[in-house]
C-alpha cells in the first residue's frame, strides 16, 4: 500500500486552513485500506485480486450549518478545492440544531493498545492454500457432490481522525476471513450450505480443513428435507442466525430511531424487556475484537457497558447529534466513513451465554423447529412485528429429526425477547454475536 507520509499532520493541515478560511468548527477523518483475496472452484483458481482504496473526508462546519466532501485522490486539496467546496455547501444549507463537534472534556485521552492489527501480510500462496484445504475436505464428505467454490482474504484498513476541538488520533485494523460452499444431491434432490470463519489475527482462524468438513456435513444434513404443518411451537436459533436478533435490538435502540420515535422499544427505559438473568454486552475494548476501536468516530473515549442488565435496557446507542437532540450525553458509539456524518453503532455486541448446553435447550421440545438459515427481512423495526422465511430441522421429543424448508416463522420481537433463553456455547465471529437461544410460542408457518 502506497501510504500518505504522515497521515495526521495531512488532516491537521486541511483542519487548520478550513478554520483559517471561515469554518467555525472542522473535522477530517482518513481510510486507507488494502485487500487481498483468493477464490477457487474445484481446484481451479477463479480469482486472485488485490485492492487498495483512499478516502478523505473533510466536515466544515459554519454556525449550525455543516458540510461533508470526500475524495480518493490523494491530491484532492493541494489547490484547496476540498476546503472551498466544503464551504460553499455549508453556507448554503439548512441549520441542524444538533450538529457539532465535542466538548474537548468528553475526548478520548489515552488509545488503547487493541491488538487489532497483525502485523504479518499473508502471500498469496498461502491463502491459497487455505482455501484449497477448505475445499478439498468439504469435497471429502460422502454426499457432497459438487462445489460452489472457496475464498480465503486478507484486509487492512488504517484510521486517522483529527478535529478542531483538539482531538487526533490513529489506529489500524486487519481481517482474515476463509469460507467454502458446497452442494449435496440425492435423486433429484440437491441442496447447498457453508461454512466460513474471520478473525483479526489469521493465528486465530480454524483450521481450514475442519472448516471444509463442517461446511460438507451440512450440507448432506439437508438432504430429505420435508414439508410441516403450521404451528405456534419453541423456535431454536442455531448461532450462525441468531446475532440476528441482536442486530434488531441494536436498531431498536439506536439514537435516531428514539429521537423520531420510530422504535418499537421507545418507551422502554429502565423496563425490562427480556427475561430476568438476561445480560447484553457492548465491548468497544475487546482485544482483537471484531468491531473493536480505541476511540469512536467523533474522537469521544469508549468504554464496555451493559446495554441489557438482568433483562432491563439501560442505555441507548448515541452519537452526538442523537444525544443532544434527546438532551443526553453522547455513549461514543459514533461510527462514520468519509462521505456522511457520524451515526450510532455497537461495537463488539453480545448476548451473555445462559447456563445450559444447546442439547440442553432444545431436550424438552416435543415439537419445535430448529432454525439454520434466514431469508428476507420482514421486520418493522416501528412495530417489532417479525416475519422471516427459514430453513433448519424439525425437533421432535428432543431431537433434531428430519430437515425442513420453505417455512416462515413469526411473531413480535417484543414477545421474543421476552420469552428468550440463551445456551452457554456464545463464540465471538462477527463481532455481533450470541449463542444458541431458544424463543417461546412463536408462529412457524409451514404447508
Amino acid at each position: 500500500m502506497r501510504k500518505s507520509p504522515d497521515p495526521l499532520a495531512l488532516l491537521g493541515d486541511l483542519v487548520s486552513r478550513a478554520r483559517r478560511q471561515g469554518a467555525d468548527q472542522a473535522d477530517a477523518v482518513l481510510i486507507e485500506s488494502v485487500a487481498l483475496s483468493h477464490a477457487q472452484r474445484l481446484g481451479k483458481l477463479e480469482k486472485l485480486e488485490r485492492a487498495e482504496s483512499f478516502d478523505l473526508g473533510l466536515r466544515v462546519i459554519i454556525g449550525k450549518r455543516q458540510a461533508i466532501v470526500s475524495s480518493n485522490d490523494r491530491d484532492a486539496d493541494h489547490g484547496g478545492e476540498l476546503i472551498g467546496r466544503a464551504l460553499a455547501m455549508a453556507r448554503s444549507v439548512p441549520e441542524d440544531p444538533f450538529c457539532g463537534l465535542a466538548d474537548p472534556a468528553d475526548l478520548a485521552k489515552d488509545i488503547p493498545d487493541l491488538e487489532l492489527a497483525d502485523p504479518v501480510e499473508p502471500m498469496p500462496a498461502l491463502l491459497a492454500e487455505r482455501a484449497g484445504a477448505a475445499e478439498d475436505a468439504a469435497l471429502a464428505v460422502k454426499g457432497v457432490t459438487n462445489s460452489e467454490g472457496a475464498q480465503a482474504g486478507w484486509s487492512q484498513s488504517r484510521v486517522a481522525l483529527i478535529a478542531s476541538n483538539g482531538f487526533s488520533g490513529h489506529y489500524a485494523t486487519t481481517g482474515h476471513a476463509i469460507a467454502v460452499a458446497v452442494l449435496a444431491s440425492k435423486g433429484s434432490a440437491m441442496e447447498r450450505d457453508d461454512d466460513w470463519d474471520s478473525a483479526v489475527f489469521g493465528a486465530d482462524l480454524r483450521d481450514p480443513a475442519a472448516i471444509g468438513r463442517k461446511a460438507g456435513e451440512r450440507t448432506v444434513r439437508r438432504l430429505g428435507g420435508r414439508k410441516v404443518p403450521s404451528a405456534k411451537v419453541p423456535v431454536v436459533y442455531d448461532p450462525r442466525v441468531s446475532s440476528s436478533l441482536l442486530r434488531h435490538l441494536s436498531g431498536a435502540i439506536s439514537g435516531p430511531s428514539i429521537a423520531r420515535g420510530t422504535s418499537f422499544l421507545k418507551d422502554r427505559m429502565g423496563e425490562n424487556i427480556f427475561p430476568r438473568g438476561i445480560t447484553v454486552m457492548d465491548d468497544p475494548h475487546m482485544k482483537r475484537g471484531h468491531r473493536s476501536a480505541p476511540f469512536d468516530g467523533e474522537g469521544i473515549a469508549t468504554a464496555k457497558r451493559e446495554v441489557i442488565a438482568d433483562g432491563v435496557l439501560q442505555t441507548w446507542l448515541l452519537d452526538l447529534a442523537s444525544a443532544r437532540q434527546l438532551k443526553l450525553k453522547t455513549t461514543g458509539h459514533a461510527r462514520r466513513g468519509t462521505s456522511g456524518p457520524p451515526g450510532p453503532a455497537p461495537a463488539n455486541f453480545y448476548l451473555m451465554p445462559g447456563a445450559v448446553t444447546a442439547q440442553e435447550l432444545i431436550g424438552d421440545v416435543a415439537g419445535g423447529f430448529y432454525v439454520t438459515e434466514l431469508m428476507g427481512m420482514g421486520v418493522s423495526g416501528v412495530t417489532g412485528d417479525y416475519s422471516r422465511g427459514a430453513a433448519g430441522f424439525w425437533i421432535e421429543n428432543g431431537v433434531l429429526a428430519f430437515p425442513v424448508s420453505e417455512v416462515t416463522i413469526a411473531g413480535n420481537l417484543k414477545d421474543m425477547f421476552r420469552h428468550l433463553t440463551p445456551a452457554n456455547d456464545l463464540e465471538f465471529r462477527t463481532g455481533i454475536d450470541a449463542p444458541t437461544v431458544r424463543v417461546d410460542g412463536m408462529t412457524v408457518a409451514g404447508a
